[in-house]
């Protein structure tokens, strides 16, 4: 399992970033850097070895690492109300995982049926899941290079579709209100109102992604 270290400048400069207000360029890499960690998470819960040392970069730091922590617990909580939804998705959308291209291309359709009638933070816990259902798929395959090639299209998508919505919410750190009781017992059923069916999401996707006749 790769190791991704942390690092004390890195934490500085997030605490910075979170006491104004985030450019474009910091809000992606920080949703960069929330995909590694989200990923790696469920790496380490799938029991799934990876190891690509020439990406050894710092893991959240300071108030990141806190929301880091409730996307990852809201990311639970929506994988334990659909718990087949967010596995195997290179077989639910019927794709290789050998080229670059089928991967993207697959994974930004399924990000822009997501959020197509509006954005809301249930819907971007469900892109984190499917981009983490997505890089097992990928490891668990021998394809450990595409776990970056999916981390980087999840930054470019949050660049064009939603650091406009993350501003005005003064950032990631917005996500913490959503954490409203610290029952464990308690699902979060807003989750399921926010992402609705993501079956249908599929569906959807694999006529998008069928080959041209």
């Amino acid at each position: 399992m790769e190791v991704l270290r942390r690092s004390s400048v890195f934490a500085a400069e997030v605490m910075e970033v979170f006491d104004r207000s985030p450019t474009d360029k910091e809000l992606v890499s920080q949703a960069k850097a929330l995909c590694r960690d989200y990923i790696n998470s469920r790496l380490i819960r799938a029991g799934v070895s990876w190891s690509k040392p020439e990406y050894n970069v710092p893991v959240p730091g300071g108030k990141l690492a806190e929301v880091s922590s409730i996307l990852l617990r809201l990311g639970d909580e929506l994988e334990y109300i659909r718990p087949n939804v967010y596995r195997n998705i290179a077989r639910q959308l019927n794709i290789s995982l050998h080229s670059e291209t089928v991967v993207t291309d697959a994974f930004l359709a399924v990000a822009a049926q997501i959020f197509t009638a509006g954005i809301t933070w249930g819907k971007v816990v469900s892109l984190y899941a499917v981009a983490a259902g997505l890089a097992v798929d990928c490891v668990r395959h021998a394809q450990p290079a595409m776990v970056h090639t999916i981390v980087d299209c999840l930054g470019e998508f949050v660049r064009k579709t939603l650091v406009t919505w993350l501003k005005r919410r003064g950032g990631w750190a917005d996500i913490t209100k959503c954490v409203v009781n610290t029952d464990p017992n308690l699902r979060s059923h807003w989750l399921v109102a926010a992402v609705c069916s993501f079956g249908h999401f599929l569906k959807a996707i694999f006529f998008v992604l069928l080959p041209e006749r």
